[in-house]
């Protein structure tokens, strides 16, 4: 059986999707942490609504130097 051949989400090399590549569907621990680190800094983002916490609800915002 021939095994499947996925690309590189990362670099778009094509690597082997099987259990014998631990770092798929990436080519190397190289892509899969350039990944990581994308995600962590929050590079990529799911579309969607803000939530009434990201939209300035009570709280959440910095108080007015007037104040202080």
């Amino acid at each position: 059986m021939a095994v499947r051949k996925v690309r590189c989400p990362q670099c778009g090399a094509e690597s082997p999707y099987s259990t014998d590549n631990p770092w798929r569907p990436f080519c190397s621990e190289r892509c899969k942490q350039i990944d990581l680190g994308a995600w962590a800094s929050e590079s990529y983002r799911i579309a969607g609504q803000q939530s009434d916490d990201e939209a300035g609800a009570p709280g959440l915002d910095f108080p007015d130097a007037k104040g202080i």
